[in-house]
Order: C-alpha cells, then sequence, then structure tokens
C-alpha cells in the first residue's frame, strides 16, 4: 500500500486570512514584562487610549487570557463578546478605541479559564484573525508577565506585520532581573524594542504635588543602558490610578491635567514619533521590489 502523501505546500495552518488582517495594522505594540505586579495593564491602557486620543486609529488587544483586566479599566467589565457574520466586532470607547479582551467571553467575572498551550494559542489567533479589526494605526498588545505561551505566540502570529516591544518595569533591582528576561526573549525572536517604560518610579503627593521616591528610582534607566535599549520614560506612583482601578474609569479621562497624564502624554509623543518615522521610512527607504524610491508603490507591504 503506498503511502499517503501531502499535496499541499504546508501542512500547518493557512495563514492567508491572518496575513490579510495583520496586514491592515500599521504597527502593533506588544506590552510586557518578566515580571507580575508592574503596573503593565495599566501602562497598556493609558497608552492606548493616549494614542486614540492623538488622533491615531487604535485597538487594545488583552491576550492575558487567565487574568483579564482590561475591560474593567475600560468600565466594560460587564459587557459581552459581539459577533456579527464570522467576526468578532471590539467594542469601541471614548475616542473609537477598539477593544478585544478574553473577559467578554466568561459569564462571570470570577470564572476560571482552564486551558494550557496549544489552546491559548488558538484563542489568541482568533483574536488576531477573526476579528473585525478594520484598518488600523496601532493595536496595542496587553500581555501577561513572563515569556510564555501568550508573548510567544503573540509574537509568532505577528511575524508576517510590523511589530516591536514595549517592555515594563518597577525601579527596585528585584523587578529589573526579571525584566531582563523578556529583553532577551524579543531578541531571541528578533522582536525589536521600542523601549523601556519605569512605572511606579516615584510618588506624587496629591496635595503638594512633591515626588518622592518610594521604590527608589532609575532601574528601567539603568536597564536601558545595559541592554542598549531606548528609555521612553518614568511614570509615578498616584492615587488616582488605583481610585480609576477600583471604579472602573480611564486614568486619562479622569484626570487629563496631572503630571502623571502628562508623563503617559510625553511617552506617547515618543511612540507617535517612532510609528510616523517607521510609517516614512517604509514609503520612502529600500522597498519591496529592492529599489529605493520615494514613494515606491511596488505593492507590497512596505508600499501600503
Amino acid at each position: 500500500m503506498e503511502q499517503a502523501t501531502c499535496q499541499q505546500s504546508s501542512c500547518g495552518p493557512d495563514n492567508t486570512a491572518l496575513k490579510l488582517k495583520v496586514g491592515k495594522i500599521k504597527h502593533t505594540f506588544v506590552v510586557m514584562s518578566g515580571k507580575g505586579g508592574v503596573g503593565k495593564s495599566t501602562v497598556a491602557v493609558n497608552l492606548a487610549l493616549s494614542l486614540s486620543m492623538h488622533g491615531l486609529r487604535t485597538g487594545i488587544l488583552d491576550v492575558d487570557i487567565h487574568g483579564p483586566s482590561v475591560p474593567k479599566m475600560l468600565g466594560l467589565a460587564q459587557e459581552k463578546v459581539i459577533v456579527g457574520g464570522n467576526e468578532i466586532i471590539p467594542h469601541e470607547v471614548f475616542n473609537g478605541l477598539k477593544v478585544v479582551s478574553m473577559g467578554f467571553m466568561l459569564n462571570n467575572s470570577e470564572d476560571a479559564v482552564i486551558v494550557r498551550g496549544p489552546a491559548k494559542a488558538g484563542i489568541i489567533r482568533q483574536f488576531i484573525e477573526n476579528v473585525a479589526w478594520g484598518d488600523l494605526d496601532c493595536l496595542v498588545v496587553d500581555c501577561p508577565p513572563g515569556t510564555g505561551d501568550e508573548p510567544l505566540s503573540v509574537v509568532q502570529l505577528l511575524s508576517t506585520g510590523r511589530a516591536s516591544a514595549i517592555i515594563v518595569t518597577t525601579p527596585q533591582q528585584m523587578a529589573t532581573i526579571d525584566v531582563e528576561k523578556s529583553i532577551t526573549f524579543c531578541r531571541k525572536l528578533d522582536l525589536p524594542i521600542t523601549g523601556i517604560i519605569e512605572n511606579m518610579s516615584g510618588y506624587i503627593c496629591p496635595h503638594c504635588q512633591a515626588e518622592s521616591d518610594i521604590f527608589s528610582s532609575g532601574g528601567g534607566y539603568k536597564l536601558s543602558q545595559k541592554f542598549d535599549v531606548p528609555y521612553l520614560g518614568a511614570i509615578p506612583l498616584d492615587a488616582g490610578i488605583v481610585k480609576c482601578g477600583d471604579e472602573e474609569r480611564p486614568y486619562l479621562q479622569s484626570y487629563p491635567k496631572t503630571e502623571t497624564s502628562t508623563r503617559f502624554d510625553e511617552i506617547v509623543e515618543r511612540l507617535k514619533a517612532i510609528y510616523l518615522d517607521l510609517q516614512h521610512t517604509e514609503k520612502s527607504g529600500s522597498c519591496c521590489d529592492g529599489s529605493n524610491v520615494q514613494g515606491c508603490t511596488g505593492g507590497g507591504s512596505c508600499c501600503s
């Protein structure tokens, strides 16, 4: 009996639909950290909201399968998944920020999601391939801590597009030691690093606005120097962030004039500049047909 042979060029999944979806996202910022408890989701949500407020078509994807917190931070904790046709429809808030999270698929917020590796990869693939994201300037992906299934799946699925990492740390040495693993993770997977953000860097008194160090400071900057990675800025501890989280309100919408909001705004200005520079480089640099013509329209992803 003859052995059956595969007639397809690849026995893996058909990535055509995935590539088409990723191709409509001009840049993806993967927010990650090797350490839990650094406020990574808070940073991701407020960066996404600020990018949207700066006029960029923005989405946020929460791939923390076991502990999704993005819906609560955006006042969407009671919302459920919306399906239209064969696609998941993102919830939209404020300036048209599109939001997708595992939290929308749970009947109750206390429900545990009990899955292991392959199932996680399948869920994350659906969140990218089967969601009606439309044309986006930026997609912010909030990953759980560590360098396991979720960030690995995200990086692999986005490999056909334009993506880079934003790494979040707190100042103290015990945090930066773990965060170093995220840097080596990105380098092993050839994922560019946009920069490091130091969260909980100092405490701003709500009464006198004086700033003082609680967890020390400068750990994120030292990390950036050690690994030759850009330093995006520091975000202080702010009681308003805690209050907004408990009340399910995004911080930047509630406290737009504070020093903390200013720090977020400064970081997003840097991200916006990086994004615009990348778009300019792709349109005027070495293009898909090997040419180096200003405004090349050769038809490849770099010319879209």
